[in-house]
């Protein structure tokens, strides 16, 4: 299917940066095939689709590089807990996780699937169990995604040869697949804190075996490192190194507390950063280093963590935050550049996951992974003085969004979904939440 996009402004973003205020994008299939400035498009030509966004914006869409979309189901029930710590997360999040069946997963994924869509991501890195529950709805969706199955051992040698049995099945299975818009990482929810060295090699030697990556939390309130301290006599970065993980692709969400340090050690390994800036401020979190490790060579890419942490799925806010929170953290203003923070939300999300030369610019030969927004409504103007850069991350937000597009194939097209039925979905999790909280004890 071939589409022509022409009249708005285009944000090309990516090493070269390219913007025209009135450009032109064609969509050959699931890539595009070319951009330019809007006098240059073709005429004559026959298309499938012919879009006028005048008035609108053309962007890369966004890469939220940690969520647990199953966890929808659970928003609104851990308010004035810090999930970011062991007994904050285990006494209500676990206990919950305990109590939910697997028919639960399916509507919650298809509510945060449609969140996603709705307010312009197009890209997502996830984490969690009932992976089987989840793929079939996310293939739906029409999103692209890197699915990781989340592995709780807690110490119990049952729950980890049976875990570990189910990650090498899950990860033939989905690796396997007719598309190449959803891949299998390799969840352990956090090294040292529930998963053993044991089992920690035996997820390395997976991960090796299916040539993927580790998606993991680390150093969310320094619990790694006083246990590596204990234990080992180092730091849990140093000892990582040790046992070979860093020679895998990681993204580590959160990164709170990693030492200085380990920085240097990090910046010369694949490993990302993916920082959930509003999840650790609801937590009373300290802020992530941001800026200093950018600037020691560690990718750093964004995520919005679960939605009983932060509690919605809209990246620009998501941008938003994390742009105030590091001038707050360093003490200066612009301490993290607008356009910096746009390159976390998409380029350093497409390196997290090892997709770089296929998203997060809008250029030829580039996968057709687009979003449009709305420049007529509120937080632009005035027209010229305020820069796209700087409204697209302290003006607007992901309502602003009318269309997005993965793959070459539109999600929602004038504000409306057209893969998910987001109405049904909610009604099912609405029952759904019910059944947890009496299976809980809490109905």
């Amino acid at each position: 299917m071939a589409i022509l996009l022409t009249g708005g402004m285009i944000l090309g973003l990516g090493l070269a940066d390219t913007i025209y205020d009135a450009g032109y994008v064609v969509v050959d299939g699931d890539r595009i095939a070319e951009v330019g400035p809007a006098a240059a498009a073709p005429s004559g030509r026959a298309f499938d689709e012919v879009v006028d966004f005048s008035g609108r914006l053309l962007m890369p869409g966004l890469v939220n590089a940690h969520t647990h979309t199953p966890m929808t189901l659970f928003r609104g029930l851990a308010e004035g807990v810090s999930l970011l710590t062991m007994d904050g997360w285990y006494n209500t999040i676990r206990l919950l996780e305990l109590a939910m069946t697997a028919d639960m997963v399916p509507a919650s994924v298809e509510v945060a699937c449609a969140e996603m869509i709705r307010t312009g991501t197009t890209t997502f890195a996830d984490q969690y169990f009932f992976m089987d529950q989840v793929i079939p709805t996310v293939e739906r969706s029409g999103l692209r995604a890197a699915l990781a199955y989340g592995i709780v051992e807690l110490n119990d040698p049952e729950a980890r040869d049976r875990e570990l049995a189910a990650l090498d099945g899950f990860l033939e299975t989905i690796n396997s697949g007719e598309t190449d818009r959803l891949r299998g990482w390799v969840g352990p929810h956090a090294f040292f804190v529930d998963n053993s060295p044991e089992t920690m090699l035996a997820e390395r030697a997976i991960a090796e075996k299916y040539d993927t990556g580790l998606h993991i939390h680390l150093s969310t309130t320094g619990e790694e490192d006083a246990f590596c301290a204990e234990h080992y006599g180092t730091t849990a970065v140093r000892k990582m190194d040790e046992l070979g993980m860093l020679e895998r692709p990681v993204i580590a969400a959160h990164a709170l507390t990693i030492p200085q340090g380990d920085w240097g050690i990090l910046g010369e390994c694949n490993f990302t950063a993916a920082i959930a800036a509003s999840a650790c401020m609801r937590a009373g979190a300290e802020a992530a280093p941001v800026v200093g490790m950018r600037a020691a060579g560690i990718n750093i890419a964004m995520g919005t963590d679960n939605v009983c942490n932060n509690n919605d799925y809209d990246l620009f806010l998501e941008m938003r935050t994390l742009a105030k929170l590091a001038s707050f953290r360093e003490g200066r203003p612009g301490a993290l550049p607008a356009r910096d923070v746009l390159d976390i939300a998409t380029r350093g999300g497409a390196k997290a996951l090892g997709l770089e030369d296929e998203i997060g610019v809008v250029a030829a030969g580039k996968k057709a992974d687009l979003i449009v927004l709305d420049q007529q409504e509120i937080g632009w103007a005035p027209a010229g003085a305020n820069a796209p850069f700087t409204a697209l991350v302290y003006s607007v937000n992901g309502l602003h969004v009318t269309d997005t597009m993965a793959d070459g194939r539109w999600l929602m097209r004038e504000r409306r979904l057209t893969t998910l039925d987001y109405r049904a979905a909610r009604a099912r999790q609405a029952e759904d939440v019910k059944r947890l909280l009496a299976l809980a004890g809490r109905g």
